[in-house]
């Protein structure tokens, strides 16, 4: 990944949400995307040109942008109807983004759309993250990598953060995945951690 004088960029086009512009490239804010977040916090994570890349949970197509910036093909699904409004949008200026209306909680359903993705990143406020990891493992390469952004407070409120955290790391774990490292995200994103796996 590119950073300009420290500040994380891409180098796509600009104007996706009024993002900053600096030497021509993209900023990548950290305060608005988990994955820039990571990224400063974490110098090791890493995009690569000919990765592709299955997206869950895409929202308006912000994080996603960047990601189309570095990687071949970004497969991006998004259940809720109002933020999928805006990632076509964002798919109608980046050809390598193939936006998906589905729920992450039933990939049986858009299956036959994707192919098999060098990386896994999910971003889905639900109680069960973990478990949709799991649920897509089929789509990713035998040592593709897992990128979950686990908001704590969605999992479960009653629970502390770092429980939570524990907790999902062991459901990962008994599916077979190899946890490389977990990153707590503040003080960008309060109480949520990018856990890192490998298939």
């Amino acid at each position: 990944m590119k950073s300009i004088g420290g500040t994380l960029v891409s180098d796509g086009a600009g104007g996706v949400y009024g993002e900053r512009m600096l030497d021509g490239c993209r900023v990548w804010d950290p305060y608005r995307s988990k994955l820039s977040a990571l990224w400063y916090l974490d110098k090791s994570t890493d995009l690569k040109k000919d990765d592709v890349v299955l997206y869950l949970g895409a929202a308006n197509g912000t994080t996603v942008s960047h990601v189309a910036d570095y990687t071949e093909t970004v497969y991006a699904v998004e259940f809720a109807p109002r933020p999928m409004q805006d990632l076509l949008a964002v798919s109608s200026r980046r050809k390598n983004i193939i936006p998906i209306f589905g729920d992450a909680t039933r990939p049986k359903e858009y299956a036959a759309l994707l192919e098999p993705a060098d990386i896994l990143y999910q971003d889905v406020a639900q109680p069960n993250q973990a478990a949709i990891i799991i649920r897509h493992l089929p789509f990713l390469k035998r040592g593709g990598k897992v990128i979950l952004m686990l908001k704590t407070r969605s999992v479960d409120i009653r629970k502390t953060p770092e429980e939570v955290f524990s907790e999902s790391c062991a459901e990962l774990e008994v599916a077979g995945l190899t946890i490389e490292k977990g990153v707590w995200l503040n003080p960008y994103h309060i109480d949520h951690a990018a856990i890192v796996c490998r298939k």
